[in-house]
């Protein structure tokens, strides 16, 4: 996802796809551990659209960047 499409996301949704991103991270973990993973780069994809969420849902909370806080 790009930093542009979580932009333009509201509040709601980008919790939501924090969470559901927070579950696939999990998934991916505990299937690595318990056997092979076809695409292990994917956990660091995953990690990295974390970031971006709670970076720009931060934003919008501090008011930085002239973003508002989309309800």
């Amino acid at each position: 996802m790009k930093t542009e499409e979580i932009r333009g996301k509201t509040d709601a949704e980008l919790d939501y796809e924090l969470e559901n991103r927070k579950k696939e991270l999990f998934d991916l973990r505990f299937r690595t551990a318990t056997e092979t993973t076809n695409n292990p780069s994917r956990i660091g994809a995953i990690r990295r659209e974390i970031a971006r969420i709670k970076t720009i849902l931060h934003e919008r909370n501090q008011g930085l960047r002239g973003q508002e806080p989309k309800q």
